[in-house]
């Protein structure tokens, strides 16, 4: 191995490093509570190293948005091998659910805190792991429609329509905004409400 590919290996090393340490603590503390210094504590070097790889916190925040982009997209594999396109549109819902449960704070960063939304005007692949995730929900609606499932033929409006609402669904339950509801009901609720609104679309839409 060359200097030249050591050296690009050593950096990606010390990005991942970075990565690394800064998600686990955002776990534990929350996102509004960690610092370039703490990260910089974790990994044991100074603050201006992390400087090297990320010019602020916004920009390392949305280094760890694609990240969750990309698991997302890998929870939704399984779903996608389903030859039925409406079975197959029902499990990315319930899919969806599942990484937001098991995935607050990211799932928090990716659709609800607006910090990584800030350096998104320094970048030239803008939303690039969030319109790969929802190319995957327009392509199944898309094979619904085709299929006779759904008579309404705009399938990114469609597309639209059915993240919001399951995104709203999960919104509510990781806000607390289902606490008036006792802890073993919540998530049924959750479950029934979204199999009525699958009955509701495969009727109406």
């Amino acid at each position: 191995m060359g200097i030249v590919e050591r050296k690009e290996r050593e950096k990606e090393e010390m990005r991942k490093l970075i990565l690394e340490a800064a998600q686990k603590l955002f776990l534990e503390t929350g996102f509004e509570k960690v610092s370039i210094r703490n990260i910089a504590d974790a990994i044991e070097y100074s603050p201006a190293t992390i400087y090297l790889y990320f010019k602020d916190k916004n920009e390392l925040l949305y280094a760890i948005h694609n990240i969750g982009f990309q698991k997302m997209i890998e929870e939704f594999y399984p779903a996608l091998s389903l030859a039925d396109p409406f079975d197959r549109l029902v499990e990315m819902g319930r899919r969806y659910f599942r990484f937001a449960f098991e995935n607050p704070e990211l799932f928090d960063l990716m659709f609800i805190m607006n910090a990584p939304m800030d350096a998104l005007a320094c970048r030239d692949d803008i939303w690039d792991e969030g319109r790969s995730a929802f190319g995957l929900l327009i392509k199944c609606v898309q094979d619904c429609i085709d299929a006779g499932v759904f008579k309404y033929q705009d399938a990114e409006v469609a597309a639209i329509m059915i993240w919001s609402s399951v995104h709203g669904y999960t919104a509510l339950f990781l806000r607390k905004r289902l606490d008036m509801f006792e802890e073993s009901r919540r998530k049924e609720l959750m479950e029934e409400a979204f199999d009525l609104f699958i009955k509701t679309i495969q009727k109406g839409l």
